[in-house]
């Protein structure tokens, strides 16, 4: 890739800088979907506040903020997609991409670790499959990544988020965001097939400083510039999906909104280290002064993509032929709390955090080589290319709904 070069000999925009075959956008995935793990070891196994939640005045934490980064990524590496391929080949691309690994990790963790965990529990399997939160309610109302139920069959009341929570807790709560993630890929879809991403992406700025304005009127909402922002309530239910959290939606798909005007306007973006100092100042300032959540969240993205383009090329491997993040995303939060209900956390943080590590890699790693890639090679299958285009192969696997925050409760939520 041949890069415009300033007179200095220095590369300054985004658009300069990214090159779609050597990046560290898999590193970084890779790197949030074990933040997210990590950050769900306090929660999970030892009942407290995720990391982060105490030195940002509980504004954020680790979790949240590695939730947050996905959105960018995915924002980012989405629009450039959306804006290669025709409509239906990105929908299918994007379909293949997620409900296939979602699909076999919610019949493993209902038909294997469920019932495995109720012979633990208690003995026996008697009444497991009839209860009226069932493995086979779970599977039907989650199938399609709604999330409407979290338990099965009562179980996992007896480890420490159960006791937080006060009753059977979540298998797989990470899988929450999964409906935000597609809301945001149809959004993408209904934009690049009314050809508003290509021939009116103004209108995607409008929605992006719209919803800019919305956080600013939080901000000014907040009791305390240190509160998180206001639940507005619910949005839905939506067929298929079921309801949104009015706030997650706002902020969730801002900051995709900012990620697909980054890769639209990459041409305009400054991107150098002496803009991503001064962003993560501003995170910081925020972080232990307040307002995180309106101007440490755009800083925040703009860190992102400035690490996508400015880690080292040793990095760019990562994540490009081997793409685990996703894998470990859905597939952490169930064996945290397999760890945790055979007593893993009563070695130690850093004891539960390796043991929860290793058993996630045993499901992610297959996951990736017998179910994700497989999928993936039926890119070029039903849906064809653009009159007169000839779409370029994606550098990577493609952009991850990965990891995201679970449910309220979990990792210091509100």
């Amino acid at each position: 890739m041949r890069h415009r070069v300033t007179e200095r000999g220095t590369r300054r925009s985004l658009a300069d800088r990214y090159d779609p075959r050597a990046n560290a956008f898999g590193c970084l995935r890779l790197a949030l979907a074990t933040g997210v793990l990590v950050a769900h070891a306090w929660p999970i196994g030892l009942a407290e506040p995720s990391f982060g939640a105490s030195l940002t005045l509980g504004q954020s934490d680790l979790g949240t903020l590695s939730v947050q980064g996905f959105f960018v990524i995915s924002g980012f590496l989405v629009a450039g997609s959306a804006l290669r391929l025709s409509p239906g080949r990105f929908a299918w691309h994007r379909v293949l991409r997620t409900l296939p690994g979602l699909w076999v990790c919610l019949l493993v963790t209902a038909l294997v670790i469920a019932p495995l965990v109720s012979l633990f529990e208690r003995g026996t399997l008697t009444g497991f499959w009839t209860h009226s939160e069932g493995p086979l309610r779970y599977l039907a109302v989650n199938w399609l990544g709604a999330m409407e139920q979290y338990p099965i069959s009562g179980l996992l009341a007896d480890t420490p988020y159960g006791r937080v929570v006060g009753g059977p807790s979540a298998f797989d709560g990470s899988l929450w965001s999964l409906r935000y993630e597609f809301a945001c890929y149809t959004v993408v879809a209904l934009l690049a097939a009314t050809a508003v991403l290509h021939r009116a992406f103004r209108f995607v700025v409008a929605l992006t400083v719209g919803a800019y304005l919305l956080i600013l009127n939080d901000l000014l909402s907040v009791a305390n510039w240190t509160d998180r922002p206001p639940q507005r309530g619910a949005i839905g239910p939506l067929p298929l999906v079921g309801s949104f959290a009015a706030d997650w939606a706002l902020y969730l798909g801002f900051l995709f909104l900012l990620g697909a005007c980054a890769r639209r306007y990459a041409h305009r973006l400054p991107m150098t280290a002496g803009l991503a100092l001064l962003a993560a100042l501003v995170m910081v300032t925020s972080a232990r002064v307040g307002g995180f959540f309106a101007v440490g969240l755009p800083a925040f993205a703009y860190l992102v993509l400035y690490l996508a383009v400015a880690l080292p090329r040793t990095l760019h491997g990562i994540g490009r032929r081997r793409d685990y993040s996703y894998g470990i995303y859905i597939y952490a939060f169930p064996v945290q709390q397999v760890v945790a209900l055979l007593g893993g956390a009563d070695h130690g943080l850093p004891t539960y955090v390796l043991l929860s590590l290793l058993g996630t890699l045993l499901l992610a790693v297959p996951s990736w080589h017998l179910v994700e890639e497989p999928a993936l090679r039926l890119r070029g299958w039903l849906a064809t290319p653009s009159a007169g285009v000839t779409p370029r192969p994606p550098a990577a696997p493609g952009s991850l709904p990965v990891p995201l925050r679970q449910p309220a409760a979990v990792g210091s939520a509100r």
